[in-house]
């Protein structure tokens, strides 16, 4: 494919955020099909990696900037201005930040556009029209963000009028049909791509329902809140004080490396058990009521069962009853 040049003899150059599905892999073929130096960039945050992108990135042919949010993106979560989607997915902000943090490095490298692979109305709530719109406004880069695979049903982008990009050769698709997807992908030898769902956490309902709790409880939660938020079963110990149980040998450790100083780790003793980790401000009523739900779940559980409770101040060991099931029950997350 030859290459695009300004009339400065400078390639055209365009940066698109690539989420490592069959859309937006399409979208950077279909810009390279111009001849466009086509460049992805993937963000990274507790919520979803860029496993999938980097693997597109092979794929297709392009070079990929990995770029972590966490900070930015996590402080949005906690109050987006276009509120969530069906869980605590907030689409529309969440896509406005990956722009205006790719329009600054835009800006900083020479790139001459953004663009993305969302398609019109192929997600009725974050990819309508209105939503499209918002995105773009809310990033700043309005005029500098494209859409080549409904370019032909949006309105002209800066790009596109200044002949950057050939307006003629993008596409016109809209709607929840992926059948012209399906069918660029098969000319282009696109074969393996991960399902349209995504790895989105936040679309997730249990993981959801543990982070509404977890942000509701303390809304100052860190990236160790979110981290432990994954792994196990999550129990509510009282108002600011919760638990991270592992549910195997993995999560066991998993829970362990993650320990911070401040938490609490309790483990079985003499007996097959649980990991576990309370974060908060625990007092004994709390690690009482832990102490009871990680001997539920060891092999003891039919007797009072030896726990060790490891603290930055060392270790101790006491004596649980495993809790009753309905205290479990009404305590899980």
């Amino acid at each position: 494919m030859e290459r695009v040049t300004l009339p400065n003899n400078t390639t055209v150059r365009g940066l698109g955020l690539i989420s490592g599905g069959l859309d937006s892999m399409l979208a950077a073929r279909l810009l390279m099909e111009q001849g466009i130096a086509v460049t992805g960039i993937a963000f990274v945050t507790p919520f979803f990696g860029s496993a999938n992108a980097e693997a597109a990135a092979r794929r297709v042919g392009f070079p990929l900037i990995v770029r972590d949010i966490t900070a930015p993106h996590l402080a949005m979560v906690k109050n987006p201005p276009s509120g969530y989607g069906s869980q605590m997915n907030p689409c529309i902000d969440c896509h406005a930040l990956m722009l205006s943090v790719a329009g600054e490095i835009m800006d900083a490298e020479g790139f001459d556009f953004l663009f993305t692979g969302e398609v019109l109305n192929e997600r009725p709530m974050s990819q309508s029209l209105r939503s499209l719109n918002r995105v773009a406004n809310l990033s700043g880069r309005r005029g500098h963000v494209l859409r080549p695979l409904s370019a032909l049903r949006l309105e002209e982008t800066t790009p596109e009028r200044e002949r950057t990009v050939d307006r003629r050769r993008l596409l016109n698709l809209e709607g929840r049909s992926r059948r012209r997807q399906f069918e660029l992908a098969a000319r282009w030898g696109l074969t393996d791509y991960p399902s349209p769902a995504g790895g989105c956490l936040l679309t997730d309902p249990n993981f959801s329902r543990r982070l509404k709790d977890l942000l509701d409880r303390g809304p100052e939660a860190g990236e160790h809140d979110l981290e432990l938020l994954k792994i196990g079963r999550q129990f509510r110990l009282s108002d600011g004080v919760k638990a991270a149980v592992g549910k195997n040998a993995a999560d066991n450790r998993a829970l362990t490396s993650l320990r911070a100083p401040g938490d609490l780790l309790l483990r079985t003793s003499g007996v097959p058990g649980p990991v576990m980790i309370i974060s908060g401000a625990a007092d004994e009523s709390d690690v009482a009521v832990a102490a009871g739900i990680c001997a539920r779940y060891s092999d003891g559980r039919a007797g009072k069962v030896r726990i060790v409770v490891e603290s930055d101040a060392g270790a101790r060991e006491l004596l649980a009853e495993p809790i009753a099931q309905e205290d479990l029950v009404a305590r899980r997350i």
